[in-house]
């Protein structure tokens, strides 16, 4: 059930290049927030300033956003049915205590596909399904020694169309014009238990998974910092501060940070995770590449944070993620170099958005040609983990065996998810 047309309004900004502004009034619930900025990023859109308000039953969103500069043509009324559909119904209201808010399921579809090899094919793949809002789930790609790749997609059909047979012709026609004379065969199809066969990705070596997975940037992580990126070296500097005297009511955090394509998304879902409403809270523009916002905050059950530990783990957990959202590193798998990229993934299950799209557009970029692929999931200490992994080719003009190289790349991967130009 949705709410009514008029419960989500996008609205285009007064001059050419001036920020969009996306406005939601509905039933409140905790985690719609999340919900919302989950929503705003899986369109490559990026917050620029926003105002929240909520009184526990109604709640008022407006966010600014802008799209990345190499984000596909955004299909503003796409965007906002994806909104109207997170929403909880009005009629919720008058079942405000039974109501019990969950998050939209979709089905999921097998796309298999096999062509000739060629470079970018990969994010050419990837750019076509997000311009139709086919969120990719799972991903098994392998390229054969005659240079075919048979490539595996699980994709979520987030407008609910693929379940008319004639839409399923329809992208597969598409994507062969994509593919080109090259392609071999393409079919889409509702996914079976091959989907939960992929669902764990192949075992890491405790040296790469204490890389990916550890609380501070690694080792080797803090030398590629070190050696390339001024502006990722900032991930440093970020602020969680926590007030229970200024508002009689509600408690105040007060956080800082540097800006990045996500970051509200990020706060948003620790929220959601800790079980954490918030009440009001505003942000500007970013000022120098920093970000400072309010949030006034309770409990999902109506009541200040008071108890210092609960104070402290949650201050901890939104710096940890705000320090360090996305793991990218670089690792020998035998003779192979493999790129790795990690986030952590909802307690709802959710998966961070447009990961593989970001990866595979920089390796494009950089003229890298990609020999296998894979996305799953993986369990460290208390959490589940989105893996990519990206087994590289090392016949391209690069050399994967430089470390000036691996710099290069791991630098530019980073700077594509933060959002960085």
């Amino acid at each position: 059930m949705r709410t009514d047309d008029d419960g989500v309004v996008i609205q285009r900004g007064k001059r050419p290049g001036d920020p969009y502004m996306v406005t939601v009034n509905c039933p409140d619930k905790t985690g719609l927030g999340c919900d919302i900025c989950r929503t705003v990023l899986e369109f490559g859109l990026h917050v620029t300033k926003g105002d929240v308000s909520t009184d526990g039953i109604w709640c008022y969103v407006v966010l600014w956003v802008s799209p990345q500069p190499y984000t596909p043509n955004v299909r503003w009324a796409n965007l906002k049915e994806c909104l109207l559909s997170i929403c909880p119904p009005c009629s919720s209201l008058l079942y405000l205590n039974q109501y019990s808010p969950s998050t939209p399921t979709s089905s999921i579809y097998l796309l298999t596909f096999c062509c000739v090899d060629r470079r970018g094919l990969l994010h050419d793949v990837t750019k076509f399904l997000c311009e139709f809002e086919l969120s990719i789930e799972r991903v098994k790609v392998t390229t054969t020694p005659d240079g075919r790749v048979l490539d595996l997609f699980f994709i979520k059909d987030n407008l609910e169309l693929l379940d008319v047979k004639e839409k399923q012709e329809e992208i597969c026609e598409r994507l062969r014009v994509v593919l080109g004379d090259s392609c071999i065969r393409c079919e889409l199809k509702l996914a079976g238990p091959d989907f939960e066969k992929l669902q764990y990705i192949s075992a890491l070596s405790p040296s790469v998974a204490y890389e990916l997975f550890g609380c501070e940037l690694s080792e080797h992580e803090g030398r590629y910092i070190q050696a390339l990126s001024s502006d990722v070296r900032k991930l440093k500097e970020a602020s969680v501060v926590m007030d229970n005297f200024l508002s009689p009511a509600h408690t105040l955090l007060q956080i800082s940070c540097i800006d990045h394509k996500g970051f509200l998304y990020d706060i948003m879902r620790t929220l959601k995770d800790n079980n954490i409403k918030i009440a009001y809270g505003r942000f500007s523009e970013a000022n120098k590449g920093q970000r400072e916002l309010d949030l006034f905050v309770l409990h999902k059950d109506g009541k200040k944070i008071l108890d210092p530990e609960k104070q402290a783990a949650l201050c901890s957990r939104l710096k940890a993620e705000l320090l360090h959202p996305l793991r990218v590193i670089i690792s020998n798998r035998g003779p192979d170099t493999e790129l790795l990229v990690a986030n952590p993934v909802e307690l709802s299950g959710r998966g961070r958005p447009r990961v593989f799209y970001d990866v595979t557009y920089s390796l494009k970029a950089l003229g890298i040609c990609i020999f296998s692929a894979e996305i799953g999931r993986h369990s460290a200490g208390d959490r589940e983990w989105e893996v990519y992994k990206f087994l590289l080719d090392e016949n391209c003009s690069h050399e994967l065996t430089s470390v000036v190289c691996r710099n290069h790349i791991v630098d530019r991967v980073r700077r594509t998810l933060m959002g960085w130009w």
